[in-house]
């Protein structure tokens, strides 16, 4: 079997996010099949600027081939077309250039997808909300194959998205949050579709002493590994944590590890180490009490899995539904909705150390049990095999719906869509299933 994973932006240096999880896939199934990466000239997700060079690449191993981005992004535009589309009443017209004007838009990539229908058996296309995903999965749907990592934000609710949803041949679900937001904003439930999440390429020997010399890190600290961005939850963090500091004699230190986006308050208690190695990621989170996760806007949350991995608890933003769900579902995390649980529950997991020692070894065992490479693996291939054993038929009645004509294209009658996700149902999914009881 030959595959194409289709991503916004790939590279052994581009280490978070969808794309880190397009190359985890990319290597694990070259294990099974033949695959392909199909993939712009961009590494700034911010500009989509052309810096790496056309044509044919190998990344670990796999080939990947790269199509240039037609335009940088214009952030003015591209902020006005987003306040158009998710704040005020518009058109279906409006929703297609505000996709172009996400980025990162590369008619060449779409064309070498459209031509190459014969040449892979499915193409795995990454990330729904993009203009490779979108133009991609429309023109080979009946071998489109989408991994949407959608998060719960406005875009979902845009009217572009709902056919995609329901003509691909099968989804590869985040998290049971995911799906049934998808579900409910599209009504895709006929579409084949499994939760499988995403492994981690977990070190078999870790060192928290090997982190702690060569940072000078000393005594117990909580880590946030990520990017430190106000979409990502850190100013609420670091005013939540600097309130908790003040009332504990002996507080926790907070460890940064990632790439700033916004100023780090100057605070004896907060260490910033800038972006750092795998190596120094996973020893740090190995010696840390817990990993600390803010963000309200997950499809999943690598890190928080990868700290189950090593064993250890993770206190969570309890406003994201996904993240919540895993800790419900795990049983191997805090979560808190406010200044005042924030401060509590780091209390309690700091303090009372069978507690924080139980809650890792159930987060190992839920990693173990859920996200191990051969049960990633396993739901793909599994996946690949049902839709090979598929009627052509019973496949057929699913074709993407064509888009409207010129004139309809352009009628502004679509509601924003922050009142289209006012109404879509929101919470964790705790309810435990055949499927897997994730």
């Amino acid at each position: 079997m030959k595959l194409a994973v289709v991503v916004q932006r790939y590279g052994a240096e581009i280490n978070g996010g969808a794309e880190l999880h397009a190359r985890y896939i990319a290597e694990h199934l070259a294990r099974h099949a033949e695959i392909e990466v199909l993939t712009t000239c961009a590494r700034d997700y911010i500009t989509w600027r052309n810096e790496l060079t056309p044509g044919l690449d190998e990344v670990n191993g796999v080939p990947v081939r790269r199509f240039p981005v037609q335009r940088e992004r214009d952030p003015g535009q591209f902020g006005r077309r987003s306040r158009r589309v998710f704040e005020e009443r518009h058109s279906l017209g409006d929703e297609l250039a505000w996709l172009e004007s996400e980025g990162p838009a590369s008619r060449a990539l779409v064309e070498h997808v459209r031509a190459s229908r014969q040449r892979y058996d499915y193409f795995l296309f990454f990330s729904y909300r993009y203009y490779h995903a979108y133009h991609g999965a429309r023109a080979v749907s009946d071998r489109a194959v989408l991994v949407p990592t959608a998060e719960r934000d406005e875009a979902i609710g845009l009217a572009i998205f709902p056919p995609v949803f329901r003509g691909v041949r099968a989804i590869m679900y985040n998290s049971f949050e995911e799906r049934a937001m998808i579900q409910a904003v599209s009504g895709n439930g006929a579409v084949p579709g499994v939760v499988v999440g995403i492994g981690s390429d977990i070190p078999e020997r870790v060192e928290p002493a090997r982190f702690r010399q060569k940072h000078g890190i000393a005594g117990p600290y909580a880590i946030y590994v990520g990017r430190i961005d106000e979409n990502k939850g850190c100013s609420e963090l670091f005013t939540f944590f600097q309130h908790y500091a003040r009332r504990r004699r002996h507080p926790l230190t907070l460890v940064l590890a990632g790439n700033p986006v916004i100023p780090i308050p100057p605070h004896p208690l907060i260490r910033h180490l800038g972006f750092v190695s795998d190596e120094d990621k996973f020893d740090a989170v190995a010696g840390a009490e817990l990993l600390i996760m803010p963000s309200r806007l997950e499809s999943l949350s690598m890190v928080t899995l990868e700290a189950w991995a090593l064993g250890r608890p993770v206190l969570a933003n309890g406003t994201c539904d996904v993240l919540k769900g895993q800790c419900l579902r795990s049983n191997a995390g805090l979560y808190y909705e406010n200044e005042a649980e924030f401060v509590e529950a780091l209390y309690m997991l700091e303090a009372n150390r069978p507690l924080a020692r139980a809650l890792g070894e159930r987060g190992l065992a839920y990693y173990q049990r859920h996200y191990a490479w051969p049960v990633i693996e396993r739901k793909y291939t599994d996946m690949l095999e049902q839709l090979e054993r598929e009627p052509v038929v019973e496949a057929s009645t699913r074709r993407l719906e064509p888009l409207p004509g010129w004139w309809e294209r352009r009628r502004p009658r679509l509601p924003p869509t922050r009142q289209v996700m006012a109404d879509v149902p929101a919470g964790p999914a705790v309810v435990q299933t055949a499927e897997s009881g994730q």
